[in-house]
């Protein structure tokens, strides 16, 4: 078995060095959310262009526990009364949520002509391993599915750096670690708090059945243990670096065995779509700006309907109120993975 997880890991190996040189480009480059998108940029072109890739696989798993840890680690006590005062953010989130959805749902089986099944797992914004587990049962299109929801991650994590400079409130400029933080460890306690809100957060989202419980599960944990000031640790930079290119590998390489010739109609349908959906969430960020006084830049990650590894680690890497973004897209897929079932039974 440990033979078979090193050959594994040794063929993956030429994918993360070539995501790893993707994401150094980029930070040498000085673009913003430099490990996530060279990474992501890299492995998308080499994916279309045919070279083979192999996917992080459970390496993501861990990552996904990883980005867990991190974002409970921004739930602190300080924090109670703006929590409190969420409500009305959840509320157009979900309002906005509705009127994405619906418009994804028409767009996909009106215009691009898929199935209502195909259409309706296409159009749940976010939540993408989730959802392609209940369409295997399906007469949904897995293949549009997937390429609908890589496209449209695609697109929001390339859209975000122009449109936060362009909505303001936020800088994403200089935000490049030093050489110290680069180096800086956490201390054999901390790691040991660290540890342990990984591993019992994996029980607690699998026990809780939560959705994406590699996620949700550990920043539950972490953040009931940073909330309750039990620990203050936090995870190095250079594993929130290792974590975006990771991530953005994920995404690259869901474009593999996808050739232009085959699927160029679907990609452009999944372009359009994703970004009209990007115009709604811009809009939605901004009413949600006016109405509750939050910065746009903060409703926006939230409303964005990309997935929530992506769009809380984007959060969490530019100190854009990650606790505040990531609540936001839990409740979001939560309750659509409540509701699917139920649409999927109305239709029929």
């Amino acid at each position: 078995m440990r033979v078979i997880h090193l050959a594994s890991l040794g063929r993956f190996f030429p994918t993360l060095a070539l995501g790893l040189i993707g994401g150094g480009l980029a930070y040498w480059l000085h673009l913003p959310l430099p490990w996530l998108l060279g990474a992501m940029i890299a492995t998308t072109v080499a994916s279309l262009t045919g070279i083979p890739l192999r996917s992080p696989g459970k390496g993501r798993q861990g990552v996904l526990v990883v980005i867990g840890v991190m974002l409970g680690s921004a739930f602190t006590a300080d924090m109670t009364g703006e929590a409190m005062r969420w409500g009305g953010s959840l509320a157009i989130m979900l309002i906005a949520t509705a009127v994405m959805m619906a418009f994804s749902v028409w767009f996909s089986h009106r215009v691009a002509g898929h199935s209502w099944e195909t259409s309706l797992y296409s159009g749940v914004p976010g939540g993408v391993s989730t959802v392609t587990v209940m369409a295997l049962s399906s007469g949904a299109d897995l293949r549009i599915i997937g390429i609908t929801h890589a496209v449209r991650i695609l697109v929001l994590l390339l859209a975000i750096p122009p449109v936060l400079q362009f909505i303001g409130h936020v800088d994403i400029s200089g935000t490049a670690p030093g050489l110290s933080q680069w180096l800086w460890m956490p201390d054999a306690m901390d790691v040991a708090w660290l540890l342990a809100a990984g591993i019992a957060g994996i029980w607690l989202g699998k026990f809780l059945r939560l959705p994406s419980p590699l996620l949700f599960g550990p920043a539950l944990v972490s953040a009931m243990l940073h909330f309750s000031g039990l620990t203050h640790a936090a995870v190095p930079a250079v594993i929130i670096a290792l974590a975006q290119v990771i991530i953005g590998i994920s995404v690259g390489v869901r474009f593999a065995g996808a050739p232009m010739a085959e699927v160029g109609m679907a990609m452009l349908m999944a372009v359009i779509q994703a970004l009209a959906l990007l115009l709604l969430a811009i809009f939605a960020a901004w009413i949600g700006h006016l109405l509750t006084g939050y910065s746009a830049a903060s409703a926006l990650l939230a409303y964005m309907p990309g997935g929530a590894p992506e769009l809380s680690l984007v959060a969490l890497s530019l100190g854009i109120d990650p606790a505040f973004v990531t609540t936001h897209h839990l409740l979001r897929i939560t309750l659509l993975v409540l509701l699917l079932p139920l649409l999927l039974r109305f239709q029929r």
